[in-house]
């Protein structure tokens, strides 16, 4: 991050989950001016209370940018998850969101890539310049090789490629950020439902000997689709990603190094080396030889 870059202040506009608060915990140790904007209902308050955050409905996009613009904000980081439908009565009394309506609409039709790319333009409009994780807080994505006490074999090794080259050629029909393989067979590659849901699946099927029993056997990778935008959309793992893989019976998690974040880092790392677990991050390119490390 440049000098410039360290004194500006950072817009953040948080939503669910543990992700906002290690961002807003990363930029603080920089010493960069931090503004939270938390949108309530998905927001976590307890983890974010340290951070004198601004509270907005859902729903209420114009009154959102009014804060931004009143502060003088600039760059801007759009974080953690949104599950629920907007407050249309918030809406209704927001004339700002109301007068940008038509293009909120536009924004959300299509796939998951189209609709980040939408909502990417509605702030870029505004004269807001989004930013990724990666240039706040680069030490929330996973690096190249083992991350834990536990490193991949050579079964384990050959089972990432085989995953990982599902998940790139399914990255451009905005599938699923994660595949898990066993060897070279493919048993499952995650759609709408989820990463959780895919490994409960995994799960069932080692259950009833679709895929053969055992423990420590296969394992799961997770990378960025080919048209996603880094900046809105990184894969994230974490504690749950962990004891979901664990109850599915892998060997350990892979992960695209420098384009996955791993959330509750510590935590996560802990309860993977308590269940027997690696996690890696592996090269974007294959051509690259995995790490000797």
């Amino acid at each position: 991050m440049s000098v410039a870059a360290e004194q500006t202040l950072l817009a953040i506009v948080a939503g669910g989950g543990k992700l906002p608060a290690d961002v807003a915990a990363s930029v603080a140790r920089t010493g960069r001016r931090m503004l939270i904007v938390a949108v309530r209902g998905e927001a976590d308050p307890e983890a974010l209370a340290g951070f004198d955050p601004v509270w907005v409905e859902w729903g209420q996009v114009g009154r959102m940018f009014e804060i931004l613009a009143r502060e003088g904000a600039r760059d801007t980081l759009l974080v953690g998850s949104i599950l629920r439908r907007p407050d249309f009565r918030a809406i209704a009394g927001d004339f700002g969101t109301l007068r940008r309506l038509p293009r909120i609409i536009s924004a959300i039709v299509g796939g998951d890539d189209t609709v980040l790319t939408g909502v990417i333009r509605i702030f870029e409009r505004e004269g807001l310049h989004i930013v990724g994780i990666g240039d706040v807080a680069p030490e929330l994505l996973i690096g190249l090789g083992p991350q834990g006490r536990r490193k991949p074999d050579t079964a384990a090794k050959e089972a990432t490629d085989s995953a990982a080259a599902a998940v790139k050629a399914l990255g451009h029909l905005d599938v699923g950020q994660a595949a898990v393989a066993l060897g070279r067979r493919v048993v499952a590659i995650e759609g709408a439902e989820g990463t959780d849901a895919m490994l409960t699946r995994v799960a069932e099927l080692r259950a009833i000997g679709r895929i053969g029993r055992g423990d420590h056997v296969g394992v799961m990778f997770k990378g960025a689709k080919t048209s996603q935008d880094l900046r809105v959309d990184l894969p994230t793992i974490g504690p749950q990603t962990v004891k979901f893989a664990a109850d599915a019976g892998l060997a350990g998690i892979a992960a695209e190094a420098g384009r996955v974040v791993m959330v509750s880092r510590d935590e996560t790392l802990a309860l993977a080396d308590e269940r027997g677990l690696f996690i890696a991050g592996v090269p974007s390119s294959k051509a690259v030889p995995w790490p000797n490390a």
